[in-house]
Order: structure tokens, then sequence, then C-alpha cells
């Protein structure tokens, strides 16, 4: 019988305004500040009117630096624009990992087809930090869609498990990254149970976006709450007592200082200050959005 994971903590995901955006935040909380390398976690669902335009809408153009902004779609669609030239839509399903280095701009709006018509867009804004010798490197984004993320399935057919990054059941995800790491995204019908092994050194956690499920054959976690899965044991064992969608995430933690101020994630607060400098100096590069 496997050792399953110690469940260190359980935070709720408390509404925060982000601007007049208002998201859940489950990390940080409380005194639960980071589970390294893994920053802050953004859950949103948005409803939007039929009529609406596309540059009325979203996050407009922002900076960013020293770690990865990565955005896990799951209603709707998510178009993301940057200033090292991409501009790329992704629906329901996908993901966009964008690699922030040591700098670019970028804007993050619903699809224009979902602005006009209205509808619905649900996502999840994970920062990922980046390794002190990676902070400066050359900024990049992977867009990553549903069909082409490979799957896995559990053996009571009741679990849909997607890879993205890392390894799980034999199956490789496809997103790069310059840390180790494991994202998975897991679909549960009600009943349905998977254990999912965990590299014992890496930091982990469980996001419940809805439902309800046990781990490891005790605790009970509803929708909307993450449980914090700190180093040790073989991994953790999850059933699913009312339909629930979970993002299980793990990696190798950095152990090295951070200094973070709004967008931007490094090491030391002189660093914040230069790319504070460099940003408004234009050294991460200019977005200028086009909507037809």
């Amino acid at each position: 019988m496997p050792a399953y994971r110690h469940i260190a903590a359980v935070t709720p995901a408390a509404p925060v305004n982000m601007g007049g955006l208002v998201v859940k935040q489950p990390l940080p909380h409380g005194a639960l500040d980071q589970i390294d390398p893994f920053l802050l976690l953004h859950h949103a669902r948005l409803t939007f009117g039929a009529g609406g335009r596309q540059q009325d809408l979203g996050v407009p153009p922002h900076p960013h630096r020293g770690f990865a902004p990565v955005t896990f779609i799951y209603e709707g669609g998510v178009h993301h624009r940057d200033s090292i030239s991409n501009d790329s839509v992704v629906y329901a399903g996908g993901v966009q990992w964008t690699t922030a280095g040591r700098g670019l701009v970028h804007s993050e709006r619903p699809p224009k087809a979902l602005a006009e018509r209205g509808g619905v867009q649900e996502l999840i804004q994970l920062w990922v930090n980046l390794p002190q010798r990676h902070k400066m490197s050359a900024p990049a984004y992977q867009a990553l869609a549903a069909e082409n993320t490979p799957t896995v399935t559990s053996e009571d057919g009741r679990v849909t498990i997607q890879v993205v990054t890392g390894s799980h059941g034999g199956v490789e995800g496809p997103i790069e990254t310059l840390s180790p790491l494991l994202a998975l995204n897991a679909t549960f019908a009600a009943g349905g149970a998977h254990f999912f092994p965990l590299p014992p050194d890496y930091n982990a956690f469980a996001y419940f976006l809805d439902g309800q499920a046990r781990l490891n054959k005790n605790e009970l976690i509803a929708g909307e709450h993450l449980a914090h899965l700190p180093p040790g044991g073989d991994g953790v064992l999850i059933e699913a007592t009312k339909k629930t969608r979970v993002l299980l995430m793990a990696g190798a933690p950095l152990d090295e200082p951070v200094a973070a101020s709004g967008p931007f994630v490094m090491n030391r607060s002189v660093e914040i200050f230069q790319a504070m400098q460099d940003y408004s100096t234009g050294k991460m590069g200019v977005l200028k959005e086009e909507f037809g």
C-alpha cells in the first residue's frame, strides 16, 4: 500500500479585487505565502454580455519578469498577444505557458467572437517561479490546445487526466519548463478515484475548482479549496464524492530568496527596481494590439 502525502493545509479560494476584476485566490492565503516554486493562483470565472468589444475586456498590456505566468483554460478561450510577436488564441482544455524570463509585455483578452456574442470564460492563472539562473533568460511562449494534450484514463474509467508537463502513467506532457515540474488537469465523474504518484522531494498542491473529493481516504475537500502537499510519501489518492475538476501541480523547490513587487519576481530588491526601470524605458518590448 502506498504511503500517502501529508496534507499540510487546506486554504479557501478567497475573492480578491484585481483592479476591478474579482478572482478567487487560495495562494497565497494567510500563513501560506508560497508553495515553492508556486507563487500565486487565481481562479476566474467571468461572464460577458453580448455586444462587447474585445479591446474593452480582459487584461490589457502589462509586463512580467522573472517567472512563468501559466493560464489553464476551462471554458471559453483566451487571446494572448505579446511583445515578442506572439498572437495566439487557445480555447477550453488548453494551456498558455508564458516564460517571462528577462521580460515581456502581454495582454490576455477573451477571443473576439466570445466578446461579441457573450458567454463564459473560466481559467486559472498560476505563477511559477523561475530559478535564479534563468530569470534573465529569453522570454518564450508555448500554446497547447486541448486536442494536442495527451491524456491518461483511470482504471475505473471515471477520471480523465491531461498531462501538460512532466510524466504520469507513462505519458509525457509536451510543455517544456526551466525547472522540474508536473502539471496535471484531472476531471472526475462522481465516484471516480485515482492515485497520483508524486516525486518524493517535490512540493505539490491540488486545487479543486468545484465539486467535492476525499484525499487519502481521510480529508474531505470542497470545490474552490487548495490542499498543500509538502514533500514526502508516494503520492495522493483522490476520490470524488461529487464530480470535480482538479489541477494537480508538483515541482522541485528552488530554495532561493524571493523578492516580488507587482508583475516582477526576482531574488533581490535591487533587481525589482531594475525591472521597473527596464519596463519604463521599453527594454521589455512594446505591445501594440490590433483589433479587427
